[in-house]
């Protein structure tokens, strides 16, 4: 069986941290990039940030550049995002995805998912 497991979310004050984890199992881990995806209650959908294997640099969206960090863990089959200088505009529910095609560099939002966990919600407190 296929699973992505998100968690780690919670509430946060501004300026807080958190960290993400997505535990994949029943796939092929090494071959997929994860991306985490975020939703804030109004808005669209966006990828926050994407890695893959054997790709050196991981994309993050320009409102979390220089405060999150995405890193994954083959042997684990797990992808985490550590979340710092958190702002309430980081609020909303948080998925992780898991994508053959994707290519972090360019276009990875909108390429085909083959996977998704089930979201966790991160609240940041003004």
């Amino acid at each position: 069986e296929v699973q992505l497991q998100a968690s780690g979310g919670g509430l946060v004050q501004t300026g807080g941290s958190l960290r993400l984890s997505c535990a994949a199992s029943g796939f092929a881990f090494d071959d997929y990039a994860i991306v985490w995806f975020r939703q804030a209650p109004g808005k669209e959908r966006e990828g926050v940030s994407c890695i893959r294997d054997g790709d050196p640099n991981p994309y993050y969206e320009n409102s979390v550049k220089g405060r999150f960090s995405i890193s994954r863990d083959n042997a684990k089959n797990t992808v985490n995002l550590q979340m710092n200088s958190l702002e309430a505009e980081d609020t909303a529910v948080y998925y992780c995805a898991a994508s053959r095609l994707a290519v972090c560099a360019s276009g990875y939002a909108t390429a085909p998912y083959d996977y998704w966990g089930q979201g966790t919600q991160v609240t940041v407190s003004s």
